[in-house]
């Protein structure tokens, strides 16, 4: 699944018309799954009923696709009520991400509040940990301990190690799926059992990251090419954040838009760099 960019106008309104495109173009591509509103969504950034538009925007234009929300909270109090706005648009389940600040050193709040969250909304649960974003890593115990509850299915894990992914997997049940969120560590986390990718770099890569989750399911050796090749291109881009990853998602054909302040528009030597970039990987117009 794309962790799916979102395109804002220049004033930092949602762009809703850029939105459908970016969903339609994914499903024409052949996927069926996307994670809105995820951090490369900026999703931290949204305000108080955006997630629902945006959901609602995307079951509009793709009925049929499966929609993941991200939520951003602190508070059990506003994860609860994030989670609600993405099930009235329509979402499928929420990706929840690790709450960062008073609780950073306490695995046993940060569990219980994901059992909270959990417990009081509707949507199915997927844990979400993104260090690179938040400062915090979810401890495997607490991944094992989570993975019990019925309601919690699955996780999204962006530390980039492939090592601590097999061992998740063999520390959870077969029904609780767990996604690699870090392009470079793909293959061998599909190789050491991770159901799939989300990752901002299907948003300018779609075919090379599904070619490279398909080859690794096969073996190593298989994926070992499409692995080197997309590891360049997503650490040359994503080197260069949000925008860079935007403005490589429009040249890849989606409708970038702008990114919300305090993030900026990428400088023209990043533009010029993303450029050379995927035309050296073949990828772009």
């Amino acid at each position: 699944m794309p962790a799916l960019i979102t395109p804002f106008t220049r004033t930092g309104e949602l762009d809703l018309e850029a939105h459908r495109h970016n969903v339609a173009r994914m499903w024409d591509l052949g996927l069926r799954g996307h994670l809105i509103a995820g951090s490369t969504g900026e999703g931290p950034y949204l305000e108080s009923g955006e997630r629902r538009i945006l959901i609602a925007a995307a079951r509009e234009v793709s009925p049929r696709s499966f929609l993941l929300c991200g939520i951003h909270a602190e508070t059990v109090r506003s994860a609860i009520a994030a989670m609600h706005e993405a099930g009235e648009g329509g979402a499928d389940a929420a990706l929840v991400v690790t709450p960062t600040t008073l609780v950073r050193h306490r695995p046993d709040l940060i569990e219980a509040f994901f059992v909270e969250v959990t417990e009081a909304a509707q949507l199915p649960v997927l844990l979400y940990s993104v260090p690179k974003v938040t400062g915090v890593e979810l401890a495997e115990s607490s991944v094992a301990s989570l993975s019990s509850h019925p309601r919690i299915v699955g996780m999204k894990d962006s530390g980039g190690d492939p090592i601590r992914s097999s061992r998740l997997v063999r520390a959870i049940p077969d029904r609780f799926k767990l996604y690699v969120g870090a392009t470079p560590a793909i293959s061998l986390s599909i190789a050491g059992g991770a159901h799939g990718a989300i990752t901002a770099s299907t948003n300018y890569a779609p075919r090379l990251v599904g070619d490279t989750v398909i080859a690794a399911r096969r073996s190593l050796r298989a994926a070992e090419t499409l692995q080197s090749r997309l590891s360049v291109l997503s650490i040359a881009i994503e080197g260069h954040g949000i925008p860079g990853v935007k403005y490589a998602a429009g040249r890849a054909g989606l409708a970038a838009g702008h990114s919300r302040a305090p993030l900026d528009s990428p400088s023209p030597e990043v533009k010029r760099f993303v450029r050379r970039v995927m035309a050296t990987a073949e990828l772009g117009d």
